[in-house]
């Protein structure tokens, strides 16, 4: 795999996606690492054990006599310089020495809970990541390219450099953006608006088979990042992958809100998803409609079929959640549930509501110090070191192309996360209308991925004991947004995992589910399939008399 291949798909395993919660602030870390210098300054005994120890292995390094070595997983230092180089090996030997002493300073502290030892060592883990040599200009790969360039990729990297300071924060560019407009190279499958609200768009796609199953599909996108996620190209279009196997599908684009949208909350979006759905029985004429939500728009749309089933409204067929968590309390041992303490999801809180949104540029930078060494200091080197250009791949494209949260909504997000609201009957309240998840009894279907750090899979399988309903788990071996993009056939080490969700324990499910080769699609195509009635005749024209075919996709709010 080319270099710019591989920092594209390291790229896009590491997402973390749209979380509407609250990300990293350089304050906390800040803290966090102050903390760690008074508890050492605290502990003389204790660190100076652990100094003595470094002072002995980097004598070790010094005489040539080290024994330490890289992970083989760990790409920054698969340059044989480091291995073959005597000043290079030492260096990189110096730095492993340092890494494991501060391991084993934070592990020997008892007197912190289990939680404090984890958060100590993630701080750790930072800064030690942003110490790596592999980040300064003695990178092996940086000498030899700025020889051959005749010193052209010093000049170019500042270039890279002084832009991202301008348009990035500061953070290294993930993506060549200039690669890609919507439309053209994205969001290509064709389909036309056929409702527009100041809170949403609907879209009707083009079914390309010549009968399509009655019951059609509502997909409900995050409020967070744009609802192309599910149309990026045409080999791992989720929305063309269902149409081309006979599916009616609808999609909504949300409006990229704004300061006067600031009391847009949880009842507006609910109430889109209504006006969504009785819009879709009209065109259709059928009395059903099967639902999709991703990640927070998974929460709505939960919140919203409670909602619709308490007061007698059973128009949904069947309900799949994609890397969703309706159980918070789960999400503790994350690295976002770890800097999200009261204080600083009030912090977050009145962030928003003093600017009436939640940015979703900031939630992109913070979650990228989240996973520092996929998400910056790869770009660092390879923009900035090398002087290259970021990749141009369509996954990190999306995940840049963010949008705002209005500030009511992110307030109740906050609530639904600290509060665990959706796990107690009538604890939260859609328009008046208490929301019970044991109310859903339609039969749904969840996915999860076992290297999702937002939404880890352990927490999504909660959500099997909160709804009512049968339910089918399906665990994909990929990351948060890689487990929703899995066409077939899948790749080399493209799997999944299957099984009825009939008990309370997550490691009891996964003992006795089946492995599969392959992509999850079409397991779940077959599973909607049962569930979207007999085939007829597909219609020729989108839209109808009431709703009226208007721009053709991806509409308008996808380009604010």
């Amino acid at each position: 795999m080319a270099a710019s291949e591989q920092l594209a798909s390291d790229g896009a395993q590491a997402i973390l996606g749209p979380n509407p919660i609250v990300g990293l602030r350089a304050r906390d870390v800040l803290r966090e690492a102050a903390k760690a210098t008074g508890l050492a300054l605290r502990q003389p005994r204790r660190t100076g054990r652990v100094a003595g120890q470094l002072l002995q292995d980097w004598l070790a390094v010094a005489r040539d006599q080290s024994q330490l070595q890289p992970s083989a997983q760990d790409r920054r230092f698969a340059d044989a310089a480091w291995q073959q180089k005597p000043g290079y090996r030492r260096t990189l030997q110096a730095y492993l020495a340092w890494v494991e002493a501060s391991h084993a300073w934070a592990q020997q502290q008892n007197e912190l809970s289990e939680f404090g030892r984890a958060r100590l060592q993630y701080v750790i883990d930072l800064i030690n990541d942003a110490m790596a040599p592999s980040n300064l200009p003695i990178n092996p790969l940086a000498i030899r390219r700025f020889q051959e360039t005749g010193g052209e990729s010093a000049r170019a990297g500042l270039r890279n450099f002084l832009r991202d300071v301008v348009d990035n924060n500061g953070l290294p560019a993930q993506v060549d953006k200039s690669k890609f407009r919507l439309g053209e190279n994205l969001a290509l499958s064709q389909g036309a608006v056929v409702h527009r609200s100041d809170v949403m768009e609907l879209i009707q796609y083009v079914p390309t088979t010549p009968t399509v199953h009655r019951v059609p599909l509502l997909i409900v996108p995050p409020q967070i990042n744009k609802f192309y996620l599910f149309d990026l190209s045409p080999q791992k279009s989720l929305i063309k992958g269902l149409v081309d196997q006979g599916f009616t599908v609808f999609a909504m684009s949300w409006r990229n809100p704004t300061r006067k949208h600031a009391d847009w909350g949880l009842a507006e979006y609910c109430a889109a998803i209504e006006m969504a759905v009785s819009a879709i029985c009209n065109i259709s004429q059928q009395s059903k409609v099967n639902v999709l939500g991703a990640c927070a728009g998974g929460i709505t749309l939960a919140a919203f079929v409670a909602a619709r089933r308490a007061v007698g409204d059973e128009r949904i067929q069947s309900l799949t959640l994609a890397v969703n968590v309706l159980d918070t309390t789960a999400l503790g041992d994350t690295a976002l549930g770890m800097f999200a303490s009261p204080r600083i999801m009030q912090a977050a809180r009145r962030r928003s509501q003093r600017k009436g949104v939640l940015d979703g540029k900031e939630l992109a930078s913070s979650f990228a110090w989240m996973r520092p060494n996929d998400l910056i200091w790869n770009y660092w080197v390879n923009n900035v070191l090398l002087g290259h250009a970021p990749p141009a791949f369509d996954i990190l494209y999306w995940n840049c192309d963010t949008t705002r949260l209005p500030a009511k909504l992110h307030g109740e997000f906050i609530d639904l996360y600290s509060n665990a609201g959706l796990t107690r009957a009538g604890s939260v309240r859609v328009q008046g209308v208490p929301v019970d998840l044991g109310n859903i009894s339609c039969d749904n279907y969840l996915v999860a991925g076992v290297t999702d750090h937002i939404t880890p899979w352990k927490a999504c399988y909660r959500s099997t004991q909160l709804l009512g309903g049968d339910s089918t788990f399906v665990l994909s071996n990929s990351g948060h947004i890689q487990s929703i993009l899995n066409p077939p056939p899948g790749g080399k080490k493209s799997a999944y995992y299957t099984g009825t969700a009939d008990g309370q324990d997550a490691d009891e499910w996964f003992a006795d589910a089946q492995h599969h080769a392959g992509s999850w699609w079409p397991h779940w195509h077959a599973w909607l399939a049962k569930r979207s009635g007999r085939k007829q005749k597909a219609l020729t024209e989108l839209g109808n008399g009431n709703y009226p075919a208007q721009d053709p996709a991806p509409g308008r709010y996808a380009f604010e």
